[in-house]
């Protein structure tokens, strides 16, 4: 069975990640992007081709990517990028709001004065960016907040999970309902309350609103059917 064409760009010499690093992203995305479809074999040689670079970090990309389960590797057909149904996106969107739950307790104990310092800016450009309607710096304001939150709580493990579920969150928002203006002030108090939470050191409290916040936008977004309130 041919492979078919390989469509991805090759990589740029300039960019500073490792080869594997920088292949498993550029492949992760192809699959997040619909570029790399579900049950296409996915060749170590002609891919390798198409990014420029040899076999190797190739080779080491797929199997971080049959980690994440997003290839699977059959018999008589080699690797070929997984079939991920909505069900499977439903089941790894609680896991992740479980985990970011975690993550926000953690942050709540961990928390330097800095980091809450910037968190309460990005919410004060949240604000102004709900005002104008602004998606994108919305959605790059969200991104730094979680991450800001995540780095907090020193744990590489729980930041490693979240980021292999990160792709799923890409995955999931793609084939979504889409979130609609009237969401926004909604995500904006959402944040306000976890950024109170965390101010408050209250563990409890920043799991409960954070893992509401996350099952409220997996709903919105048409990814699960319903959402479990927090606090």
């Amino acid at each position: 069975m041919s492979a078919g064409p390989i469509l991805v760009e090759p990589l740029a010499e300039e960019e500073t990640l490792s080869l594997g690093e920088r292949a498993y992203r550029r492949l992760r995305d192809g699959i997040v992007q619909g570029t790399l479809r579900p049950g296409s074999r996915i060749s170590e040689r002609s891919m390798a081709h198409a990014l420029g670079i040899s076999a190797q970090p190739v080779r080491e990309a797929l199997r971080r990517l049959e980690q994440d389960g997003m290839v699977v590797t059959l018999p008589r057909r080699g690797t070929v990028v997984a079939e991920i149904g909505p069900e499977r996106l439903a089941e790894l969107g609680r896991i992740r709001a479980a985990l970011e739950g975690v993550a926000a307790a953690l942050a709540a104990e961990r928390m330097s004065g800095e980091d809450l310092a910037e968190l309460a800016q990005i919410v004060r450009g949240m604000r102004g960016a709900t005002a104008a309607a602004d998606t994108e710096a919305l959605a790059e304001l969200n991104e730094r907040f979680h991450a800001i939150l995540q780095g907090a709580t020193g744990n590489l493990f729980l930041v490693k999970s979240l980021e292999a579920l990160r792709a799923y969150d890409d995955l999931g928002r793609l084939r979504a309902l889409g979130s609609t203006p009237k969401d926004m002030p909604k995500a904006l108090r959402e944040h306000a309350s976890i950024l109170a939470a965390l101010k408050a050191r209250d563990p409890a409290l920043a799991e409960a609103r954070m893992r509401h916040h996350v099952l409220r936008s997996l709903t919105t977004n048409g990814v699960l059917a319903t959402s479990r309130q927090g606090r």
